[in-house]
């Protein structure tokens, strides 16, 4: 059986990422290929040297101007790219050379919450300010506009009147950290 290869890409601390690796360590059939982040200094690396996971860094002149990106998701060949944390718009070029292989996980009720700008903190923020009753995540696959892909799956969570922005937040987490990395494999065993 042919072993399926995820790329990740992240931006900041890696919690997703150390997440999604734990979930899959012992997988005979599904193997971490490496880590892209656009920080040079993002927490994510010192996750990657420590869980022994291969961590390219990329900058935005070779992410938006260059084919470096593209070459190196080609070398790996990877059955599905997973923006775990990932804040930059992927190019055109990457959509294309990966039709319906690039996913997202997005920290609200998609369509609600969110487009350019909309990420993190400032997501729960936005659910507090609006009195929100409910949030959660969306897991969709990428297209050329932010957060506007098809979504695979969402996932709810209750927002308490006395919630602040960063228990909102720790709820979504744990909605991550549940769904996220089935909603990968499930994605895997049907290709």
């Amino acid at each position: 059986m042919k072993t399926k290869r995820i790329v990740l890409f992240a931006s900041g601390s890696g919690s997703n990422v150390e997440n999604i690796v734990n979930y899959f360590k012992d997988s005979q059939r599904i193997e971490i290929a490496a880590v892209l982040t656009n920080k040079r200094h993002a927490k994510v690396l010192d996750r990657c040297d420590r869980l022994g996971i291969n961590a390219i860094y990329f900058n935005r002149h070779s992410f938006l101007k260059t084919d470096f990106v593209l070459n190196v998701l080609k070398s790996i060949r990877p059955d599905l790219i997973v923006l775990a944390g990932f804040l930059w718009k992927i190019p055109e070029d990457l959509i294309l050379s990966f039709p319906d292989k690039i996913i997202n996980i997005h920290p609200a009720l998609l369509p609600k919450y969110g487009g350019k700008g909309m990420y993190g903190s400032k997501v729960h923020e936005a659910v507090k300010a609006n009195n929100e009753v409910e949030t959660g995540i969306t897991i969709h696959y990428v297209n050329e506009n932010y957060d506007e892909g098809a979504i695979i799956q969402q996932a709810k969570t209750v927002v308490d009147p006395d919630d602040t922005p960063e228990t909102i937040a720790a709820k979504v987490h744990v909605l991550e950290y549940e769904h996220f990395p089935k909603v990968i494999a499930k994605l895997l065993a049907e290709n």
